[in-house]
């Protein structure tokens, strides 16, 4: 599948289907996934974390660019934006920073991300309830309905699966995209049962970007216990219009949190948890995500110690990169679920990623993806590789570039994901 064709939101167009309560018709190229299956149009390219408000002001001495203007310009730009992409110097990067104890560099990183997630961590305990009437047999595993406190200020409900066996078992924390999809979020990587229209836009949704596979079912057939939960704004939190995605961010700076930062909050949290369970070797956890959920699993690693391995399908880049001109990540809205505010003065994406070293990391790039430029990729992959180097631990990061594809999480991929997973754990 070529850039052209792939998904919306992870899709052909960048349209949102039409006639959808939860899409927005007319966001049209605009509305492609940032964080979820793609989108392709000839202006979208994916919207990742960092918008340009958050960079840091070049010197005053800084001369000025040739050609750099005032006003607003192309992309929702400032005209100065190259003075501020070139002020990022990422100072508390490995290798920059003069911190050169690892170890000491790992929490001074960590503890400046979390400054940055404008959210405090929340101890409330999970309080789980497991719903028997919706607990049903599968081949091989058992599927369940779980409902817990990621917060203090929410009941979320999950989807486990859990292999037949005694265990303890290796277990995947499984993380949604984006995809400008909002009826259903973990739903999209685990079967629904029991609900005939999830069931058929989820099955839509596997079609699409997952080769008609669901990516959770076959990790439970596999051996794997897996979690799946929804993010705010998806399936039983949502559903979310895609054109609220802006002010529902600016509602929750003004309350004094974050949309990403919760996010980020709660995907270390639901590892935590996952981690917890009886019928799970808490020694052997992974994250797993596409798309916005491949952002979700590196950072899941780099925030919390319950993920020994973490593996991220199309979503890596530096964002100097990445914030050109024609990119989605310009356009706002599904930006914000990964906009850290202020954190880019710091910190680049591959550096985040890399306070997780050296754990097992894997990292996948379509080379047809348009929402990643390449020379974005390959700063980022190189940059992760120095850390894992610094580290002696070269082997444990993987990477590859899958020429021949877009913005999608193929069947083959999925099977070297799950041999790496299976050499790994």
């Amino acid at each position: 599948m070529n850039a052209g064709t792939e998904p919306d939101g992870a899709g052909g167009t960048g349209r949102p289907p039409l006639g959808r309560r939860d899409f927005v018709a007319g966001a049209g190229a605009g509305a492609a996934a940032l964080f979820g299956a793609t989108g392709a149009g000839p202006s979208t390219a994916h919207a990742s974390t960092a918008h340009a408000s958050t960079a840091h002001v070049a010197p005053a001495h800084t001369a000025p660019l040739a050609g750099a203007g005032g006003g607003v310009v192309e992309g929702n730009l400032p005209g100065f934006h190259a003075l501020l992409r070139d002020g990022l110097r990422f100072p508390l990067a490995w290798g920059t920073s003069p911190v050169r104890d690892f170890r000491t560099w790992r929490r001074t990183a960590r503890s400046k991300v979390e400054e940055h997630l404008l959210t405090e961590r929340d101890g409330t305990p999970y309080d789980p309830s497991f719903d028997e009437a919706q607990r049903e047999e599968a081949d091989g595993y058992t599927r369940e309905s779980v409902t817990l406190s990621l917060t203090r200020y929410e009941r979320v409900r999950g989807l486990l699966l859990t292999p037949h066996g005694t265990g303890p078992f290796p277990a995947v924390l499984l993380l949604h995209d984006h995809g400008s999809r909002f009826d259903i979020g973990k739903e999209k990587l685990v079967r629904p049962w029991n609900d005939d229209v999830r069931l058929a836009s989820a099955q839509a949704w596997a079609d699409r970007c997952f080769g008609g596979r669901f990516v959770g079912d076959e990790l439970a057939r596999r051996g794997y216990a897996v979690l799946a939960l929804d993010a705010l704004g998806w399936g039983d939190r949502g559903p979310l219009l895609y054109e609220q995605q802006q002010a529902l961010a600016a509602n929750l700076l003004n309350l004094g949190s974050s949309l990403a930062g919760l996010m980020a909050r709660e995907d270390v949290r639901a590892a935590r948890f996952l981690a917890g369970l009886d019928r799970v070797d808490r020694r052997r956890v992974a994250a797993l995500g596409f798309s916005m959920g491949a952002f979700r699993a590196w950072q899941t690693a780099a925030l919390g110690d319950d993920v020994a391995a973490a593996a991220s399908v199309c979503w890596m880049t530096g964002l100097k990169e990445v914030m050109v001109p024609g990119n989605n990540i310009l356009r706002g809205q599904s930006a914000y679920h990964m906009l850290h505010p202020g954190l880019a003065r710091h910190l680049d994406f591959p550096d985040v990623a890399s306070i997780a070293a050296p754990r097992p990391m894997l990292f996948f790039h379509g080379g047809q993806d348009t929402l990643f430029p390449a020379e974005g990729v390959r700063v980022a992959y190189e940059k992760l590789r120095a850390v894992w180097r610094a580290r002696h631990a070269g082997e444990r990061l993987h990477t590859r570039v899958w020429p021949e594809l877009g913005h999608v999480f193929t069947v083959p991929q999925q099977d070297e994901v799950f041999a790496w997973l299976d050499s790994v754990l």
